[in-house]
């Protein structure tokens, strides 16, 4: 099969740091060309695959503030709808704007929906809705106004994730420093618990930095480290006596939720978006409603075997589980569309 793999081209495929779009693109060309795949991978020319690289945008905009993102992500999207014969399927992490281009070929297009930056995007999504099959990361995050050809949660690389049986005395807040994902109430829960709390992930939101978390950041008990590469986040992960995961939104997936849990820790996550197909209240972590809840819940976190945490990312949430659901997915499309040509 030829797949062409498009990813986004604000950070590296697979990135340094930050950028979830990014790491499962790079996932799934991986396990893709592991299992004998022709697939191109359409991202920044300092990614990194075992597939082809195509590249048109030497780094990503976020990394170099020289790059204009509009004029390079023109260019980096057309350059996939101009060779677009030369797959079988064209794979779109990219949000909605290469829907715009699906009408102009006959590649059959795939599209993982992300999540919805706003509901000011889904015209675009309902204009291509017969033309494109959409992928949900969630059933939480599925629109009513758009048809799925299914739900495929996202999948983790496991080895990469060390199981840490015995876990230190901090508790974890991983992710962006944005209101959004609940970095004020991460310090609100671990001050109550008079636990130390270590914060690591980008700032996306300078002024909520500045008013929510640096007036608390310490040596001691509140420390942010900025963002983390591989091995420190295994580290950091693996030994956290609980991630917290407050989040202020409806997240259509939560991968530092699944990461951590690979490590063996529990999350504590607010009760909202894809949490509840995530976690399993009392068995690797706690559903709650409120940052009360959540600091009652620190304290029955010894009540949970992180050997069941670690479990239950192997049954439900590996790359190998996610791959195989989308090439049943890649073959179903390629079958309808070849019953179609028949027809005609």
């Amino acid at each position: 099969m030829r797949i062409a793999m498009l990813s986004p081209i604000a950070w590296r495929t697979p990135p340094r740091h930050y950028g979830p779009w990014e790491n499962v693109a790079s996932l799934l060309t991986e396990g893709l060309v592991a299992r004998g795949h022709d697939v191109t991978l359409f991202a920044t020319g300092d990614s990194k695959t075992k597939g082809r690289l195509h590249a048109i945008c030497e780094r990503g905009y976020e990394e170099d503030p020289s790059i204009i993102s509009k004029v390079w992500e023109g260019l980096h999207i057309s350059e996939v709808f101009e060779n677009a014969g030369d797959y079988d399927i064209i794979h779109n992490n990219f949000d909605f704007l290469p829907l715009t281009y699906t009408g102009l070929i006959k590649t059959p297009v795939i599209t993982t929906i992300h999540g919805f930056s706003s509901p000011g995007i889904l015209p675009v999504y309902k204009k291509y809705n017969t033309r494109v099959f959409y992928v949900s990361i969630s059933d939480a995050d599925r629109s009513p106004d758009l048809d799925y050809i299914k739900t495929i949660h996202h999948g983790i690389d496991i080895d990469q994730f060390d199981f840490q049986p015995e876990p230190e005395d901090y508790l974890l807040f991983f992710g962006r420093i944005h209101h959004d994902k609940g970095a004020k109430e991460a310090i609100e829960i671990a001050k109550a618990c008079n636990k130390r709390l270590v914060l690591a992930g980008i700032i996306q939101d300078e002024p909520y930095f500045n008013q929510h978390v640096k007036p608390y950041l310490n040596n001691h008990n509140t420390v942010y480290v900025g963002s983390v590469g591989p091995v420190q986040r295994n580290h950091l992960l693996g030994k956290a006596y609980a991630l917290l995961h407050p989040i202020n939104f409806n997240e259509p997936f939560g991968l530092s939720v699944i990461e951590s849990m690979a490590c063996g820790t529990p999350v504590i996550a607010f009760d909202k978006g894809s949490m509840p197909e995530l976690i399993e209240t009392g068995k690797n972590g706690f559903l709650v409603k409120s940052v009360d809840e959540a600091i009652q819940a620190v304290s029955h976190i010894k009540d949970i075997d992180r050997a069941d945490c670690h479990y239950h990312v192997e049954q439900h949430f590996t790359v190998d589980l996610m791959v195989e659901k989308y090439i049943q997915v890649y073959e179903t499309i390629l079958k309808d569309a070849e019953r179609v040509d028949q027809h005609y």
